[in-house]
């Protein structure tokens, strides 16, 4: 019985001619081994932020429902011309958008979730001996609106995909896989040759970029192993979910690109606020006033003037922090890590959240990456 591989490629990965024309030669190469496949795709390169700067040069705040039919433009693109390179390469191959490839989501825009999978057109061209390439990031919801899954959302179509078929799940990127910190900030990070799926999702949730955070907990509830590889290079890789060892820390990683709104009233209401703005909060924590600071990561706020405009009463912003995070399993299973995280950032910590697996800091922009490489080389290198 011929195996199947969902492989997915992120932007960098097809942000051009060339590198279409490199990936195509790559999907050709495993299906010549014997292997049928499915290849989620990524905008190219910078597409999607430059689809975003298109929509606000037209609209300060532009409706999400309109958004999200502008931004799968992206997808559709590279999913065309990487259909066009296998043929090139007269590899069969046919490409689906989205809601042609049955991801049905939830009615949210922007930030929709995947809430069912029916993928009967696809198994019909895999069994044609066809290479189906899909539009990662977006779905269409019940009400036959389409919706996009939010910022690295390719990453869950691909894993959606491949349980829904039963597959192997490979995603490609610039990097070699998951490391300890991004390298780009701390230089001595490490990379990991696996790592757990409770791991993988803090990490995602607090900043890593290698993989999106609803594709991890999806992976998770549906027991699949994600490798997570480079595009350019060999190597082996990271096995997100393959029986992890345990550690005191496994990674530190950081966001400066967030927006911290602050409740001088009840939680409650700013989570309410947030709710109904449609702003999916990274982490809520409370500050040396007891105040309530929920995390959003700026991406995620398309148009953070109009949305400051409409601050409600007893709620504010704060533009210029940041956040940094360790992960580990165990980490707060007693306070020597915490004491050393907070005794490295000194009085530079503006709030604080800990839970069995993390540790998150608050601190102004401008520590964030001096306090990632502080953190890194105190408790993993």
């Amino acid at each position: 019985m011929t195996r199947t591989v969902v492989q997915k490629f992120g932007g960098s990965s097809v942000a051009d001619a060339e590198k279409l024309r490199k990936v195509a030669a790559r999907v050709k190469a495993r299906r010549d081994e014997g292997w049928s496949l499915v290849v989620v795709v990524s905008a190219m390169g910078d597409t999607t932020d430059e689809l975003l700067s298109m929509a606000r040069r037209v609209s300060d705040d532009p409706p999400r429902r309109e958004l999200d039919m502008l931004l799968t433009c992206g997808e559709r693109i590279s999913m065309a011309l990487l259909s066009m390179a296998l043929h090139e390469l007269e590899v069969p191959a046919i490409s689906f958008t989205g809601s042609q490839s049955g991801i049905i989501t939830d009615s949210t825009h922007a930030q929709a979730r995947i809430i069912e999978v029916k993928c009967a057109r696809i198994e019909e061209e895999l069994e044609r001996g066809k290479v189906v390439i899909v539009a990662g990031y977006q779905g269409v919801s019940k009400q036959r609106e389409v919706t996009t899954l939010g910022r690295g959302g390719s990453d869950t179509t691909a894993v959606a995909l491949a349980a829904a078929l039963g597959a192997d799940c490979e995603i490609y990127s610039d990097v070699d896989g998951v490391y300890s910190a991004d390298p780009r900030v701390v230089p001595s990070a490490r990379k990991l040759e696996s790592i757990g799926f409770e791991e993988m999702q803090e990490l995602a949730s607090a900043g890593a970029k290698v993989l999106n955070a609803q594709a991890v907990e999806f992976a998770r509830e549906k027991g699949i192993v994600i490798h997570a590889r480079s595009t350019h290079t060999g190597g082996t890789g990271t096995a997100i979910g393959a029986g992890a060892v345990p550690s005191r820390v496994k990674g530190v990683t950081s966001e400066a690109d967030v927006w911290v709104f602050v409740s001088t009233g009840p939680a409650g209401a700013l989570l309410d606020w947030l709710d109904v703005e449609q702003l999916k909060g990274r982490t809520l924590l409370a500050d040396a006033a007891g105040r309530a600071l929920a995390v959003v990561p700026l991406q995620d706020v398309h148009a953070p003037e109009a949305l400051r405009a409409r601050l409600p009463v007893g709620v504010s912003v704060l533009d210029d922090v940041g956040t940094v995070t360790c992960v580990g399993t165990g980490l707060n299973a007693d306070w020597s890590v915490a004491r050393r995280a907070l005794g490295l950032a000194g009085a530079e910590v503006l709030a604080s959240y800990a839970s069995a697996l993390q540790l998150t800091l608050l601190v102004k922009r401008a520590q964030v990456k001096a306090l990632t490489r502080a953190l890194h080389e105190a408790l993993i290198a």
